[in-house]
């Protein structure tokens, strides 16, 4: 199988971040992978780190933290609240817990094309400065890996 097509784009002075994928895999694999904490954890951050889940209830007003821990025993956090969960889209938001206060609001869309699934993962951030941080931090390069990491998990589901 091979990687899905992703795009990620960033306009400038924009605060907005945008990446899109066709996952080889039907919608409803895709979505159990967004929101089943043991697959979540399979692709969700690179293959390099473990991800410890602290707190994950993808619901209406939930809450998530996960944990990466590289092989130095380093913790990077994640954490966010679900405004909306969907067949067909989230939303939550998300933040560093080494920036605290630099939130995101990502909303996540699934659609069904032939088989597949497209899914559009729009960020939004509090200042263009925020949004070039995250994607100066790796986010762009980062974008394919996980998609793909993503479509190697609910594929096999």
């Amino acid at each position: 199988m091979s990687n899905p097509e992703t795009t990620f784009t960033a306009e400038p002075d924009s605060h907005v971040a945008t990446t899109v994928a066709l996952i080889d895999a039907p919608k409803a694999a895709v979505y159990r992978a967004y929101t089943e904490p043991d697959l979540m954890v399979r692709w969700w951050g690179p293959r390099e780190l473990t991800s410890k889940v602290e707190r994950f209830e993808p619901v209406t007003g939930g809450s998530w933290h996960i944990v990466h821990v590289d092989p130095a025993g380093n913790e990077y956090g994640f954490r966010g609240v679900y405004h909306e969960v969907g067949a067909d889209r989230i939303v939550n938001t998300f933040e560093f817990d080494g920036t605290p206060g630099h939130v995101c609001l990502e909303s996540v869309t699934f659609e069904e094309e032939d088989g597949k699934t497209r899914v559009t993962s729009l960020s939004v951030f509090q200042s263009v400065a925020n949004r070039d941080g995250m994607a100066a931090s790796g986010m762009a390069e980062f974008a394919p890996i996980g998609m793909a990491q993503l479509q190697e998990v609910a594929a096999g589901l």
